[in-house]
C-alpha cells in the first residue's frame, strides 16, 4: 500500500453543495486531509458552523459586514479561526503555501481570480466552477501547462470522462483514439412540459431538479440546459476535443454520468448513484480511490437505462453555448456573463423564463468579441456583456 501524505485542502465556497460533499469526504479520512481554509460570500452563520466543527487556520468572507459577524461568532465560540476579508484574501488562501489542494466551488464569475491564482501557484485544483474555464479558455489551460498545477474535474460529467479516458491522456484526443465525447443530461425539471407552459414558469419550479441537490443559479443553468452548454465548452478545453465531437445525450435516470466513445468501437462509461461525493472522492485520491460513503450502485434496481437526443428548438441556451465556442474569441466569456444577468433576473422576478435564452442571444450579437489574451480583458469581457445583458434585460422588463 502506498504512503498516505496528509494534505491541507482549501475550500473556495465551502458552504454550497460542492463545499459540504467535500467537507463530507474530508471527514471520513482525518489521517489524509484536514481543512486550511473555508471561504463564503455573506452567510456567515453558516461558515461559522463549519470554523467551529472543523477548525481551518482560516475563514474568508468576501462581504465585509459578513466578515465582522463571523469574527463575533468565532470569539463567542472560542474559535482561533483567522478570519480575513475581500477577492485579495480568496487569492491568498487560494495559493498559500500551506494549501496543497484548492476545492474550486465558488459560483459563476467571481471564482475565476481566486481559481486563477490557484493554478498559478501550481496547486491540485479540483475544479468544480466550470465558469472559470469557460470565461477565460485558452489563458487558463496555458496557466495550468505553465505552473504545473494538477487540475481534476470535479462536475460529475467532466470527472467521468476522466475516468474513461487513458490515465496519461494529454488532452490529444486522436492520438488516443478517442472518437467522441458523450456528454449526459438529466434534462432538467421541464424535459416533458408542453412548450407553451414554460412561459409561465416559476423560480421555485426552475429550481426543482429531479436528481440533483443544487443551488438556485445552477438549478436554473440546468432547466434551460445552459448548465450542459458551459459543460461541452468546459469540455472543449479540459480534453482537447473540437466542439463537433462533443456530443449531449439526454439520459434521465442520470446513473452513467458520461461517456467516450473510441475508434474501435468501445464506449467506455462511468457509472454511479447521483452523488457529488463520487468525483470529490476520485479527484482528491487520483489515483487511488477512497471511500466517498455514496451508496452503492443496484443495477438490477435500475433495470433499463434511457437516452434521448436534446431538443435544441426547445433548449435554444444549448445552441448559443455550441455557437459561442465554435465563435470563439471571447465569445464564451460574454455568453456566461450575460447568462448570469439574466438568470439572475429570472430569479429575482424581473424576467420570465423564456427570455432568459432571448437575452443572452441579444447580448452576442450587441459585439464582436474579439479574443481575451489576458486576465484584465477577460474581465472586462465580463463586465461589457453584463451592461449589455443588463439593458436587454430592461428592454424586456419594460414590455
Amino acid at each position: 500500500m502506498p504512503a498516505v501524505f496528509h494534505q491541507q485542502v482549501t475550500i473556495l465556497g465551502a458552504t454550497g453543495s460542492i463545499g459540504a460533499s467535500t467537507l463530507d469526504v474530508i471527514s471520513r479520512h482525518p489521517e489524509r486531509y484536514s481543512v486550511f481554509a473555508l471561504t463564503a460570500h455573506r452567510t456567515a452563520d453558516h461558515l461559522a458552523r463549519l470554523c467551529l466543527r472543523f477548525s481551518p487556520h482560516y475563514a474568508v468572507m468576501t462581504d465585509g459586514e459578513a466578515a465582522k459577524e463571523l469574527k463575533g461568532l468565532l470569539q463567542a465560540g472560542r474559535c482561533a479561526t483567522t478570519v480575513l476579508e475581500g477577492e485579495q484574501a480568496l487569492c491568498f488562501v487560494a495559493s498559500a503555501p500551506e494549501t496543497d489542494v484548492v476545492m474550486a466551488a465558488i459560483v459563476g464569475a467571481a471564482g475565476l481570480r481566486p481559481t486563477l491564482a490557484a493554478v498559478t501557484a501550481g496547486k491540485k485544483v479540483l475544479l468544480a466552477n466550470k465558469e472559470a474555464l469557460v470565461m477565460s479558455g485558452q489563458f487558463f489551460m496555458d496557466a495550468v501547462g505553465v505552473s504545473g498545477c494538477h487540475l481534476y474535474p470535479i462536475d460529475s460529467e467532466h470527472n467521468a470522462i476522466f475516468q474513461s479516458l487513458p490515465r496519461d491522456f494529454r488532452r490529444r484526443p486522436e492520438a488516443d483514439g478517442v472518437r467522441r465525447i458523450l456528454l449526459t443530461a438529466s434534462g432538467g425539471p421541464f424535459r416533458d412540459t408542453p412548450a407553451e407552459k414554460l412561459e409561465m414558469v416559476t423560480p421555485d419550479e426552475a429550481c426543482a431538479h429531479p436528481i440533483w441537490s443544487m443551488g438556485p443559479k445552477i438549478s436554473v443553468d440546468s432547466a434551460t440546459m445552459m448548465n450542459k452548454g458551459l459543460e461541452v465548452i468546459e469540455a472543449h478545453w479540459l480534453f482537447g476535443v473540437t466542439p463537433s465531437r462533443i456530443e449531449v445525450v439526454i439520459h434521465p435516470q442520470g446513473i452513467i454520468h458520461s461517456m467516450v466513445d473510441y475508434v474501435d468501437g468501445s464506449v467506455l462509461a462511468q457509472l454511479g448513484n447521483p452523488d457529488m461525493r463520487i468525483p470529490i472522492a476520485n479527484a482528491l485520491a487520483w489515483p487511488e480511490r477512497i471511500d466517498s460513503g455514496a451508496n452503492t450502485l443496484d443495477l438490477f434496481d435500475i433495470a433499463t437505462l434511457r437516452f434521448e437526443r436534446p431538443d435544441f428548438d426547445r433548449f435554444p441556451c444549448l445552441s448559443l453555448a455550441y455557437q459561442a465556442l465554435e465563435a470563439g474569441g471571447s465569445m464564451p466569456a460574454a455568453l456566461n456573463a450575460a447568462n448570469e444577468e439574466a438568470v439572475a433576473a429570472f430569479l429575482d422576478g424581473r424576467l420570465g423564463f423564456c427570455r432568459i435564452a432571448d437575452v443572452i442571444a441579444a447580448t452576442l450579437e450587441r459585439n464582436g468579441w474579439p479574443r481575451a489574451e489576458t486576465l484584465e480583458a477577460v474581465l472586462e469581457t465580463d463586465a461589457c456583456a453584463r451592461s449589455l445583458a443588463r439593458e436587454e434585460i430592461c428592454k424586456r422588463s419594460a414590455a
